[in-house]
């Protein structure tokens, strides 16, 4: 960077004359200062109207409005989802009370409550037409027949259990035995197949229920938009692993959602439709200027490059270092492209999804929420033209290298707790029962939060796995906030302080 400085605050009184090497390095020099000037700075030089800043200003307008737009609908979709899901538990699980034990909806613990529930489920299918107060209705397939409900039990081949003996012969292989029949007519099966659901406890492993519901959201009518049509793979199964006298009940719904087969709507939904599908179209123009215009810069700016490492070889038989030429090299431009691609992606997503010809929500929101916040980030290049702004980024530019070697070693650190919290903590405490939770877990401990509840919700039944998760909660505790937060403030204070007193010089 030194070498760039020196040479565009070079006198040019050493010259002896207006020769054309001159004047190419004249130009050069203007170049290289122009480039380098912020999008006011440019106008006043040249009259250079900022066609990349108010591109850019346009899109983060339209990219925010159609994130919005687009979000307002999915928590649409989302609630339906969520909704249904608690519908079916309410329709099909017996007793069940609107909250979920644990990972499981309902829990069962006699031979006959197993049989309920599972009769139960049955006959709410069969009639679920009289039941359900929404849009919701057994799935046809092709030729518009109904789909069958399914019902699957898995058991060991054979058995024999005595615990009174403390004896018991098991053949592992397990076996899975199926019958469907007609929805309307599943409430009849007790009776008609009688032996099949005569269960022995001892060998079985799991019952599994399962058919397929087609349902339409009609609430997208209220954000004028056309409804979809849904279909719900449900699943329920009584889990009898354990063997504990414990039979958990899951209810499991896979719903996907398509574009309805024959619809009719009246009113301004269709018109909302095309005037998003417009807006869509624009916001897709508008990225695509983006990029181009970001695209022109880095090509001129290797070429400018080029013509600076070309002019120093032949006048000064040297190269420019890598940290010049880092300069030319505009990684503000390379997230503007990105985020237009994407951008551009989740546009045309979102267009299909409002012409009912995909139904990828998340893969849409994915693409539009990553972009959004890309083009907001973009916004920081411009603050950095102003010298109290700027600070910000170049204490992030200073410190982010120390930082990541620092988050590395203090990284290996926190593995090591995760692990070890997870093999001897797991099976006592809940928040320890996964590796995920525990690094979630010690990630919240570590900003100070729960700390108490962590601390009380171990189960005191084992006394060395109590003294031992004591000495490892306050150990990571006082080693994470006391000593490796502390570390990695100061790395940032630091260079916050560097970055401030090169300010302070330079006045």
């Amino acid at each position: 960077m030194e070498l760039l400085v020196r040479y565009l605050e070079r006198n040019n009184s050493t010259s002896s004359g207006l020769t054309q090497d001159v004047i190419k390095e004249q130009n050069l020099r203007d170049d290289l200062r122009y480039y380098f000037m912020s999008p006011c700075e440019k106008y006043r030089a040249r009259r250079t109207i900022p066609w990349k800043m108010g591109v850019q200003i346009l899109k983060i307008i339209m990219i925010t409005i159609q994130l919005v737009l687009f979000g307002l609908n999915n928590q649409l979709v989302v609630s339906y989802k969520e909704e249904n899901t608690m519908a079916l538990k309410h329709l099909f699980l017996k007793d069940y009370s609107g909250v979920d034990e644990d990972e499981y909806s309902v829990a069962v613990y006699t031979q006959s409550d197993v049989y309920d529930s599972l009769f139960y489920v049955l006959d709410q299918y069969s009639q679920l037409g009289r039941l359900s107060v929404g849009p919701i209705s057994y799935a046809e397939d092709g030729d518009g027949n109904l789909l069958p409900l399914v019902v699957c039990k898995e058991y060991y081949r054979s058995g024999r259990v005595d615990p009174s003996e403390e004896t018991y012969d098991i053949d592992a292989q397990l076996e899975t035995v199926c019958m469907s029949h007609d929805p309307v007519t599943a409430n009849h099966w007790r009776t008609q197949n009688s032996s099949f659901f005569q269960l022995d406890f001892y060998r079985l492993i799991n019952v599994k229920l399962t058919f397929q519901l087609k349902g339409i959201n009609l609430q997208t009518v209220r954000s004028r938009e056309l409804p979809d049509c849904y279909s719900f793979y449900v699943t329920i199964t009584f889990n009898n692993q354990c063997h504990s006298g414990k039979v958990k009940i899951f209810l499991d719904t896979d719903a996907t959602s398509s574009a309805c087969r024959d619809w009719k709507i009246s009113g301004t939904a269709q018109k909302n439709t095309h005037y998003l599908l417009v807006f869509d179209g624009f916001v897709i123009l508008v990225c695509i200027t983006s990029a181009v215009l970001c695209t022109r810069s880095i090509v001129l700016a290797v070429r400018l490059l080029q013509r600076f490492a070309r002019f120093f070889q032949e006048n000064f038989n040297r190269k420019v270092c890598e940290e010049d030429q880092d300069e030319f090299l505009n990684g503000w431009y390379v997230m503007v492209i990105i985020s237009d691609l994407m951008a551009i992606v989740g546009s045309i997503l979102k267009m299909e999804i409002q012409a009912k010809s995909l139904t990828s929500y998340d893969v849409c929101s994915i693409f539009l929420g990553t972009s959004t916040l890309l083009v907001w980030v973009g916004v920081i290049r411009y603050l950095g033209y102003f010298q109290k702004y700027n600070v910000l980024i170049l204490t992030m530019k200073a410190a982010f290298p120390k930082v990541l070697r620092f988050c590395c070693c203090a990284g290996m650190i926190y593995l090591g707790y995760t692990f070890c919290g997870w093999i001897v903590l797991g099976p006592y405490h809940e928040k320890f029962e996964g590796l995920s939770r525990v690094a979630e877990c010690l990630f919240s401990l570590l900003n100070g939060d729960d700390m108490f509840t962590t601390f009380a919700q171990l189960k005191d039944t084992n006394t060395l796995v109590w003294l031992f998760s004591r000495a490892y909660l306050y150990s990571f505790i006082s080693l994470f906030i006391y000593m490796v937060l502390s570390l990695f403030i100061a790395l940032i204070t630091d260079a916050y302080e560097t970055i401030k007193n090169s300010f302070i010089a330079a006045e």
